[in-house]
């Protein structure tokens, strides 16, 4: 003889109401990972292009939003200000501790001069003693690469405030006072120094490193996949069985 069992399902306001809840906080980050992915390969894409195109001339920079061409190759010829230079202290490369050397440099034709960051200098073990950073020839022909100013962690009170005399120490680069202290306009951004220029130090240029698009597409199917296993769970634990 057969018998059947029929399957029931029994919903409680309160299990619906968390159910619902949770499905939504998890297909938000499922698709919120897919956006990030999106992001990131978008940003991987327009870092490659940049570094593959022709460099570019401090002119185009005048008329548009200079960042948009951040990691790109720039190619400028001027005059450095090697009498108005600044020190960002506290910058560590290999474990130690020392300044990027960043000395304005004036094109002419152009109102605003650029910072060219032309290095990494050790720190003296006598901080009152700076490091020389003269320069032999002011005259030159620069390449380099467009990108922001070195970012810090904790920005405390005062740490965009330079030093008094020249070269001048700072802790963070805030292009507007810097332009006070030297009494010209600044671009908002540096170049920095190709290694295979002359007048320069260590230049160890930091990559930006992401998470790739791959790793934010695993994570979001992940999420999606605990989406699933508590739509089955609700359903699993909504299920009465009736002879």
């Amino acid at each position: 003889m057969l018998e059947f069992v029929r399957t029931r399902y029994r919903f409680s306001i309160l299990p619906v109401i968390l159910y619902v809840f949770f499905l939504i906080v998890l297909f938000s980050l499922g698709f919120w990972q897919l956006g990030r992915a999106e992001e990131k390969r978008l940003f991987l894409d327009k870092q490659q292009l940049a570094g593959s195109e022709e460099a570019i001339s401090l002119e185009v920079l005048v008329n548009s939003h200079a960042l948009e061409y951040r990691h790109r190759k720039i190619e400028l010829t001027g005059v450095y200000d090697s009498q108005h230079q600044f020190l960002i202290d506290n910058q560590i490369v290999d474990g130690k501790v020392g300044y990027f050397i960043l000395t304005p440099f004036k094109v002419k034709g152009i109102s605003q001069s650029v910072l060219i960051n032309r290095g990494w200098l050790p720190l003296n073990k006598d901080r009152q003693v700076l490091p020389d950073v003269s320069i032999a020839v002011l005259k030159n022909t620069l390449m380099g690469k467009v990108n922001q100013f070195p970012s810090v962690g904790l920005k405390l009170a005062g740490a965009e405030i330079p030093t008094e005399g020249w070269p001048s120490v700072i802790q963070i680069v805030d292009s507007q006072v810097l332009s006070k202290k030297l009494t010209y306009p600044l671009f908002s951004l540096q170049i920095e120094l190709d290694p295979k220029m002359n007048e320069g130090y260590l230049r160890k240029w930091k990559e930006i490193k992401i998470m790739q698009p791959e790793k934010h597409i695993a994570y979001a199917l992940q999420w999606f996949g605990l989406a699933i296993t508590l739509t089955f769970l609700f359903i699993r634990f909504s299920r009465t069985i009736n002879e």
